[in-house]
């Protein structure tokens, strides 16, 4: 017979899930807002807005980037705080999945997640490299 896993942890994993794109979605349109109210031009001149999406011009690429960026209240680096909200979810979740695993004492499980997760961490980490 094969147990089924518990439904907190369905419940508590479509929770976070949920809110973590909630959240990024809330971040990214908080972004757009500061970079209109911060550039009304943007509004009225396809000039100005072709600035906005210039490939030549470098936004916040780095969490550090992002983070001093955000404190500084500049409505793209807010937007990308949104897009680094949305990665983080799914790594959230795996990280959560351990969590879950360790509380229901199951240890292949437990081995197999953390391998994952590791795996996720490695390729943030290597790609931002």
């Amino acid at each position: 017979m094969t147990e089924r896993e518990p439904q907190w942890v369905d419940t508590a994993i479509s929770n976070l899930l949920r809110g973590g794109v909630l959240l990024s979605i809330g971040v990214v349109i908080l972004g757009l807002i500061f970079t209109f109210v911060h550039h009304p031009q943007y509004i009225t001149s396809k000039t100005d807005l072709g600035q906005l999406t210039n490939p030549a011009i470098v936004y916040p690429h780095t969490v550090r980037g992002v983070i001093s960026q955000t404190l500084a209240q500049r409505g793209q680096a807010i937007v990308m705080l949104g897009l680094l909200l949305l990665i983080a979810t799914p790594i959230a979740r795996v990280a959560f999945s351990v969590v879950a695993f360790v509380v229901e004492r199951d240890r292949i499980y437990i081995g197999i997640t953390i391998l994952v997760l590791a795996l996720l961490l490695v390729s943030l980490v290597a790609g931002a490299a």
